[in-house]
């Protein structure tokens, strides 16, 4: 039996997290979480995952310089996760190296359908 594919979720809050850990588990990844920027570069470092969801407000380092460090070593499909998805933060986001955004409040099919196809492709 083969090891399943890696997600990192890296979100502060913790009901959100939880959330984002079930979907993606239900799409047969292991699931790694962090609730902060730095716990999360780390966790990318160490797991090598396939898909990371990334939240843009979080204490200490944001979702932006998040992704710029993951950026350095990792090719991992990065989600940001936000209720800001104004056409500023999409504009930065991509400069930062996120492949997508998920709306919050987002739908746990519409995220596992995404997801899906990642994991397919990969």
């Amino acid at each position: 039996m083969s090891t399943p594919a890696v997600a990192v979720v890296v979100e502060d809050d913790a009901d959100i997290r939880s959330l984002l850990s079930a979907v993606l588990e239900q799409c047969g990844l292991a699931v790694q979480t962090a609730a902060d920027g730095l716990a999360g570069v780390e966790l990318v470092r160490a797991h090598t995952p396939v898909i990371t969801t990334l939240d843009v407000s979080m204490p200490g380092i944001d979702g932006f310089e998040t992704a710029r460090r993951i950026r350095e070593f990792s090719d991992t499909h990065i989600f940001m996760v936000t209720a800001r998805a104004d056409d500023e933060h999409i504009r930065r986001g991509r400069e930062a190296g996120a492949d997508d955004y998920i709306l919050k409040p987002f739908r746990p099919r519409e995220l596992r359908a995404r997801v899906q196809a990642i994991v397919a492709a990969a």
